[in-house]
């Protein structure tokens, strides 16, 4: 399947039982909370998905069950974010082997390279494979900056096909788009910058609270794509509250709390984080449940779309909300 690197792609949480194993069947079932609302892929073990604490053979597990599980109505990504060059080669092989359709790839990890080096760290990555690959710029989290001069060497690379835009400067959209125009599609990377990054340009969105909020997530995506920006805005203020957990060094806590509330995930996670507790859980659980309480009701957007096929979506997303 080409992957067409625009809508929502979920950084999917990894379900854990209460002995540490994976939880499959609660997996399951957030990836089918996904397909319904209409995500444009997934994207498994990144940072949200605790992928530094996964052993190999169960990211080989969680991919070949994703794949199993959506049967090729949308793709499967996996992330690589691994120190060591001839490590990442060896992922991303695996990654074919197991059925994955696309790399999200990540700077190396722990040592700061400089440009030429982090250029060519990509390059090895993308000649050892056919899978295309969206890059992940995130410097804020990971203190390496693709810079658009490390674009320009990159756009060679002809796999290289997008980025998950997180340096938190909107305006990068604009540069991005300036200096290459659509050579490489932009999916913002930051849930709090989702509709300034999108109104100004960016294709989708590599998004975190999707986990516990497929159907809103999709809607605020579809308005902002359909110029319905009052609607997209009224929806944007209930979300962004939820939208502030995803930029915490907490973030994976906080979301699987959420994922929690809307039954579709659990709170466990894996050693070294702890589950939430005294103040500090209060405090997020009041803001979810605040949340819960006023959520909005999806079929009102259909109402007001002078789309009727999108009109038809936002009645059906309405029903899944339901």
């Amino acid at each position: 399947m080409a992957i067409q690197w625009k809508g929502v792609f979920p950084a999917l949480t990894t379900k854990f039982t209460a002995n540490d194993e994976l939880d499959l069947d609660l997996f399951g079932k957030n990836l089918d909370a996904q397909l319904a609302a209409g995500v444009a892929g997934v994207i498994i073990g990144g940072s949200l998905g605790e992928a530094s604490t996964l052993a190999l053979e169960e990211k080989a597990v969680l991919v070949q069950f994703a794949v199993k599980r959506l049967e090729g109505k949308i793709p499967v990504v996996l992330n690589i974010a691994e120190g060591a060059t001839r490590e990442a080669v060896k992922q991303t092989a695996l990654a074919t082997q197991w059925g994955a359709e696309g790399l999200m790839l990540l700077p190396p990890m722990r040592y700061k390279s400089d440009e030429r080096e982090t250029v060519q760290y990509f390059r090895a990555v993308a000649d050892s494979t056919d899978l295309p690959i969206m890059l992940y710029n995130n410097p804020v989290d990971y203190k390496i900056e693709i810079t658009p001069a490390m674009f320009e060497e990159l756009a060679a690379c002809e796999n290289i096909k997008a980025v998950k835009e997180s340096t938190r400067d909107v305006t990068n959209v604009i540069r991005m788009r300036n200096r290459f125009g659509n050579r490489f599609s932009i999916l913002c990377g930051v849930d709090t910058l989702t509709l300034e990054e999108l109104v100004t340009g960016a294709d989708g969105l590599v998004a975190g609270l999707v986990c516990a909020f497929p159907a809103e997530t999709v809607v605020l995506y579809n308005l902002i794509k359909a110029g319905q920006i009052k609607e997209a805005l009224e929806l944007y203020r209930w979300f962004m509250p939820l939208l502030e957990l995803d930029i915490h060094p907490k973030l994976v806590q906080y979301i699987k709390l959420a994922e929690a509330y809307t039954g579709l995930g659990s709170e466990h996670v894996r050693a070294p984080r702890l589950l939430l507790e005294g103040e500090e859980r209060k405090r997020i659980s009041q803001t979810i449940e605040q949340a819960l309480s006023t959520r909005p009701d999806l079929g009102k957007y259909a109402a007001v779309s002078t789309n009727p096929a999108l009109s038809e979506e936002m009645k059906r997303l309405k029903r899944i909300q339901s």
